[in-house]
């Protein structure tokens, strides 16, 4: 499978959820349009089981399931990739491991030389972020949207923006460069995540 060019990133939000739970969510978005997902698990009981449930469901709608900072993880559940911060893996590590095909992601928070150097050391996206204020990372550094633009002159691979992304915030992210939309707790803090990503559809139109 291939990284989108564009659309939604949906990622787990598993804290105080059962296995079932998540299963339920994610699929509940890919239903409402999510191009994408990661699974994210700061506190894991069973990442293993969730990881490999999670592929079963992402690949049979030929979403990609990308593992958040553990190769091991996506190597041994045959996910579709793993997104690198800037204390895991090496990259040429990770695609050694996981090969040619695998999507792999590099957070890049506001630097636009990281993004090039990750774009030339084979990168299929790179992320920025965050943007807003954010419950998930509420330490991380902000990011400017005048990264966004640079990056878009400067990398050929997709641009994901993430941090605090709502329904009101997402469209500037978009016009000044993003691709794909990472959303965590816009999707996954009400009742109706399916509902939530339907509207989400709409700031790509």
């Amino acid at each position: 499978m291939k990284c989108p060019a564009r659309g939604l990133y949906a990622i787990t939000q598993t804290e105080h959820k059962t296995i079932a739970a998540v299963i339920a969510e994610v699929t509940a978005a890919i239903r409402g349009g999510a191009a994408i997902v990661q699974y994210r698990d700061k506190k894991p009981i069973d990442a293993v089981l969730l990881a490999t449930e999670l592929v079963a469901v992402c690949h049979s709608q030929q979403v990609p399931l990308i593992i958040n900072d553990d190769v091991g993880l996506a190597a041994q559940v045959g996910a579709a990739g793993v997104h690198l911060g800037k204390d895991d893996s090496d990259m040429r590590a990770a695609r050694d491991l996981l090969g040619p095909a695998a999507i792999i992601g590099v957070s890049c928070y506001n630097s636009v030389a990281r993004a090039l150097a990750a774009q030339q050391q084979g990168a299929d996206y790179v992320a920025f972020g965050r943007f807003y204020p954010s419950n998930s990372k509420p330490l991380a550094a902000p990011a400017e949207l005048a990264t966004l633009q640079q990056a878009k002159q400067a990398v050929t691979i997709p641009i994901v923006a993430i941090g605090g992304i709502l329904l009101t915030n997402g469209k500037p992210l978009l016009s000044a460069g993003a691709d794909l939309l990472a959303v965590i707790g816009g999707l996954f803090d009400g009742a109706q995540p399916e509902q939530a990503a339907r509207s989400y559809q709409t700031l790509f139109r």
